[in-house]
């Protein structure tokens, strides 16, 4: 059964309601997508709190707005949270992309992120790898692994 303001897993009862509805949304969504509930939630929460920093004042408010029958339904042609679970248990490498730097899952079709500094880059793949428990694979401009560490 989906998660609602009414029903929703307690690490969530201290967010402010818009980043709680947020979080819901995207937990309810990674739930429908095969995820595990250890693993959803911490996600959701950390992406709802992303969103929250660069959401504009109308997105705030149509969180805010939102009920628990959206909360609850999903749209199955709506791909807004097309991911791909299997690539939860994969490290994150740090690359050189024609932008700059780019964190990406293994395996991963394209880039989560892409950044100018290496640093940005580094810092958000450790992030993500600590969320997940899995690794940083940070690459050197030629291709060649710089370093490996595990989370």
């Amino acid at each position: 059964m989906p998660w609602n303001m009414n029903d929703y897993p307690s690490s969530l009862k201290n967010l402010d309601t818009p980043v709680k509805k947020k979080a819901i949304d995207i937990a309810n969504a990674m739930l429908d997508e095969g995820y595990d509930e250890g693993r959803a939630i911490p996600i959701a929460t950390e992406q709802a709190k992303e969103w929250y920093e660069n959401a504009t004042e109308d997105e705030i408010k149509e969180a805010k707005q939102m009920g628990d029958d959206e909360l609850e339904s999903r749209d199955p042609d709506d791909n807004q949270y097309d991911n791909r679970p299997e690539l939860l248990d994969k490290g994150e490498h740090v690359v050189s992309h024609e932008d700059g730097w780019a964190v990406q899952a293994e395996d991963a079709k394209k880039p989560s992120n892409v950044y100018e500094d290496k640093n940005e880059a580094v810092s958000r793949a450790k992030e993500v790898a600590e969320n997940k428990g899995t690794q940083v694979i940070i690459h050197k401009k030629d291709g060649s692994i710089q370093e490996k560490t595990d989370y």
